[in-house]
């Protein structure tokens, strides 16, 4: 289901009115099929959000990334549903078309189905998001998934190297380098299918294992350093923004400096202060009556 409003934007004197589209599962399914690429980033607040959004980015997804980017975690293992649930929250609502998808965190839905169910519902009802995203393809992950898309809440899955799984796979590693890991890939992107997600996210698989897959699912495939032949893109906003370097992998295309565009600014702005520069006391600050200005100096003598 798509939906397309008026974008406010464009004015009541606009020649003509600019419409855009709500996405939704059935508007990023519809774009897979015309062959047109799903353009998707993390986002983590409110601000943020806003901005991508009104970039006409198509699919916001909340990652656990947040664990790193913004709470200095060396991973994201460390993160909770509730400081999911918190960004999930503040994304949402400085979002008008992209889809909002919130990222199940670590032992979220692993151990107990049921408080699987629980928690993603949480990010539906709560937190204002579209669909939720779960690692691997294990039984149980699978199981999970078909439950949920059961009782109506979209599912988006994720093979290749899946950080939450970091210490099991030895690290920030490649997956489906060989025939036998490229054979279990294309199997278990399959399942996750079968079982209803209406996205896949591939990370860090060679291209041809990529493209093999995006051939063979009804549904988007999203990458993120597996190649172009994806239905789409992600990266970590921070990474793209040049604002996180803690982590550097090869995938990722810097836009712009952001840090050294920050740093830049506040210096100049600590610069400013202890000069006397800023503020300027006539365009950036607030003056008091002239003719008040005597009495003012006696009430502060009577004061003292």
């Amino acid at each position: 289901m798509s939906v397309h409003v008026q974008d406010a934007a464009a004015g009541p004197n606009a020649e003509a009115a600019v419409k855009r589209t709500t996405h939704q599962v059935g508007s990023l399914k519809r774009k897979k099929e015309k062959g047109e690429k799903i353009v998707t980033l993390t986002c983590y607040d409110y601000s943020t959000a806003r901005i991508l959004d009104d970039a006409n980015v198509e699919m916001l997804l909340v990652g656990d990334s947040l664990a790193m980017t913004v709470l200095g975690h060396p991973n994201t293992l460390s993160v909770t549903m509730e400081e999911m649930l918190h960004h999930v929250k503040a994304v949402a609502r400085g979002t008008k078309y992209a889809m909002v998808v919130a990222d199940m965190p670590f032992m979220s839905y692993q151990a107990d189905p049921i408080e699987a169910v629980k928690n993603a519902g949480r990010f539906i009802q709560e937190g204002g998001a579209k669909a939720v995203k779960l690692e691997g393809a294990s039984e149980r992950i699978v199981g999970v998934v078909k439950h949920l898309v059961e009782i109506g809440i979209p599912v988006i899955g994720h093979l290749g190297f899946t950080p939450q799984s970091v210490n099991t796979l030895g690290g920030f590693k490649i997956q489906g380098k060989t025939l036998e890991d490229a054979k279990r890939l294309i199997g278990d992107a399959l399942r996750l299918q079968e079982a209803g997600v209406c996205a896949l996210v591939l990370e860090m698989v060679p291209v041809p294992v990529a493209s093999l897959i995006t051939r063979r699912l009804r549904i988007p495939t999203i990458g993120i350093g597996a190649g172009n032949v994806c239905d789409g893109q992600i990266l970590v906003v921070d990474d793209l923004l040049g604002r996180y370097s803690e982590l550097t992998p090869r995938f990722v295309r810097r836009y712009m400096k952001s840090s050294q565009l920050i740093h830049e600014a506040v210096s100049a702005y600590a610069a400013d202060i202890r000069s006397g520069e800023f503020p300027n006391n006539d365009t950036e600050a607030f003056g008091f009556p002239e003719e008040l200005v005597p009495d003012l100096a006696l009430l502060f003598e009577k004061l003292v």
